[in-house]
This record gives C-alpha cells, sequence and structure tokens, in this order.
C-alpha cells in the first residue's frame, strides 16, 4: 500500500454488524487508490489491532484525479471471523526483536497513528526506530511517553530471561536531536560554573536524559557532576574543580 500525507480513513470509524460474525466497513480516502487503502486500513487497525490486509477485501470507488484535485476513495471490508481466529491463534514471537516490534505495530495502531517501525539487533542492543508523521503523542513532555514505551518494551523482549540487552526505541529521530539539544545544556552549565567558579543546576529531567549528560561531561577533568533532588524534579548539579582562570 503506497503512503500519502494527506490520506485519511472515515470519520465515523469501523461499522459493525448486530452479530459477532459481521464484518466492518470503512471508506478511506487519499491522493491516490494505494493511499486511500492505506487509510482504509489505519482505520481498521484502530478498532481491530492486528487485523492484517490479507482479511481485508478492497472496492475502488473513486480513482482520484491529482491533476483536479479529486481524492481517491476506497470502501473496505474486514473479515472479522478471520480476525478473531487470528487473534485467538495468536502467540508471541519468541526473537526479542519480533516482541518488540509487536508491542510498537500495536500500540500505533491502537492510537490510531500513522508510522512504520523499524528493529535492529546489534552486539548490545536493540534499537527500534518509529517513522512517519506526527508522531508527538509517542514522545511526550521531553520524551517521558516514549521513556514509558521503551521500558514496556524492553519487559516484552526479555520476560523472564536473565540475558538482556538494552532496548532503544526512538521516534522521528527524537533521541538525536534531544541528545543535542542536551550536550547543548552541558557545555553552557560547564562554562557557567568554570566563569562564576560555583556551581550549576541544569533542568530537571528524567533518568535517562541525566545519564546522558553524565557520560558527556565525565571526561571534563575541569568539572564533577551529581544529581539532587526527588524525581520528577531531579536534576543534574555541575560543580567546577577550577575556575576559567585555572585557580
Amino acid at each position: 500500500m503506497a503512503d500519502g500525507s494527506d490520506s485519511s480513513g472515515s470519520a465515523d470509524g469501523p461499522q459493525r454488524g448486530a452479530g459477532e460474525e459481521q464484518d466492518a466497513r470503512v471508506e478511506g480516502e487519499g491522493p491516490s487508490v494505494g493511499a486511500a487503502k492505506w487509510a482504509a486500513m489505519k482505520e481498521l487497525e484502530h478498532g481491530y489491532p492486528g487485523i492484517t490486509v490479507d482479511q481485508v477485501e478492497f472496492e475502488v470507488i473513486e480513482e482520484g484525479a491529482s491533476e483536479e484535485d479529486v481524492p481517491a476513495r476506497v470502501s473496505a471490508v474486514a473479515d472479522l471471523a478471520r480476525w478473531r481466529e487470528s487473534e485467538r491463534e495468536f502467540h508471541w514471537p519468541d526473537e526479542p526483536t519480533e516482541r518488540v516490534r509487536e508491542v510498537l505495530k500495536r500500540l500505533i495502531a491502537h492510537l490510531g497513528l500513522r508510522g512504520s517501525v523499524d528493529v535492529v539487533e546489534r552486539e548490545d542492543e536493540i534499537v527500534a526506530e518509529i517513522s512517519g508523521p506526527e508522531l508527538g503523542l509517542l514522545i511526550g513532555k521531553h520524551g517521558s511517553t516514549l521513556d514509558a514505551i521503551q521500558f514496556v518494551c524492553a519487559q516484552g523482549a526479555y520476560r523472564g530471561a536473565e540475558d538482556r540487552k538494552r532496548v532503544t526505541v526512538d521516534a522521528a529521530g527524537y533521541r538525536e536531536r534531544r541528545d543535542a539539544a542536551l550536550r547543548r545544556q552541558a557545555d553552557r552549565g560547564v562554562a557557567d560554573a568554570l566563569r562564576y567558579g560555583r556551581p550549576v543546576e541544569l533542568d530537571s529531567m528524567g533518568s535517562q536524559e541525566r545519564r546522558t549528560v553524565h557520560t558527556y561531561l565525565k571526561d571534563r577533568p575541569e568539572v564533577d557532576t551529581h544529581s539532587e533532588g526527588e524525581e520528577p524534579f531531579r536534576r543534574i548539579v555541575i560543580t567546577p574543580l577550577r575556575t576559567a582562570a585555572g585557580g
């Protein structure tokens, strides 16, 4: 199914029948037929997590015409009997990377977001990257929601196992941007501590962000860092070991 930034699903959501074995029907709209199908699938996934394209039949209502700014429209009918059967037979994957992928795919679908999940396993870490537009809901203030999602993924990936790797979950490149901002804040804190010859407090931040700053500054011989305060207002204090003039 093709991507489309302007695609959208039916505003009313899946239409359910009265009986358990009834189908569900939605309409999708987008700049192309592929994008319209994608939008319809996202609408269905929101109501029926885990549903797959082979459990859905599509009918093209309108082919669309981009030069006339006419969107494509499709109808999608989900076979709920097949979906329920597959959910009853579903088993969580054995591989930690696939468990992380499954958790994130279902979370994205449940929240009704548009996004794709890429998971790679390295020597000492599993890294999951979520790509897509408007992922702020997954990130939260200063990455707090993303940290919580990362914790759940780490627990799910190695449930009951003693041999574990670190699990990192990122969304739309947030962590790289945030790490760069933290390093800039740390550099300013070091400069102020040395200039004024007194400890400098940084803004309060979560444990992972504090770890990033501690690691970044650990090889700076002119300062020392430690954390003070109680969560969620715990913060880093940068203490000068010498002044800017070398005193």
